[in-house]
């Protein structure tokens, strides 16, 4: 899998994470990981991740809501808020991701899966984040 399937692959199990109580969601992650055509080392890096993005979506929000005014993450659409926390976890704690390349793969899976404005609504979140460091 490329890292833009695999991105993408991470995106589509988090967007549970607001449905479900936190066992619950680790059952479907575990679920979901059978499921996939993926290598064993595309699976272990995405369960990875998919947790480590999980164990601090209270941290993410907090910094997706010190640069957002009236939209914050209790507001959100779930796909927005979604694909907001996958990029700010990867611009905060994944060294080895470029910004450039975690903002950009933010807005173009905004553009697959959003509505019409998401994309820009994403990419300006996400500007004000990486400028307010």
């Amino acid at each position: 899998m490329t890292r833009r399937e695999i991105r993408e692959q991470i995106f589509q199990i988090l967007f549970r994470i607001d449905f479900y109580q936190e066992a619950e969601f680790l059952e479907q992650l575990d679920e979901y990981a059978k499921e996939q055509e993926a290598s064993e080392a595309d699976a272990a890096y995405m369960q990875d991740k998919i947790r480590a993005v999980a164990e601090k979506v209270t941290e993410i929000d907090e910094m997706i809501n010190a640069v957002t005014k009236g939209w914050k993450t209790g507001r959100m659409g779930k796909v927005d808020l979604t694909l907001l926390r996958l990029a700010v976890y990867e611009i905060k704690f994944e060294e080895e991701i470029p910004t450039g390349v975690a903002i950009n793969e933010a807005v173009e899976l905004a553009k697959k899966y959003g509505t019409d404005g998401s994309f820009s609504f994403i990419n300006g979140i996400l500007a004000k984040l990486v400028t307010a460091e």
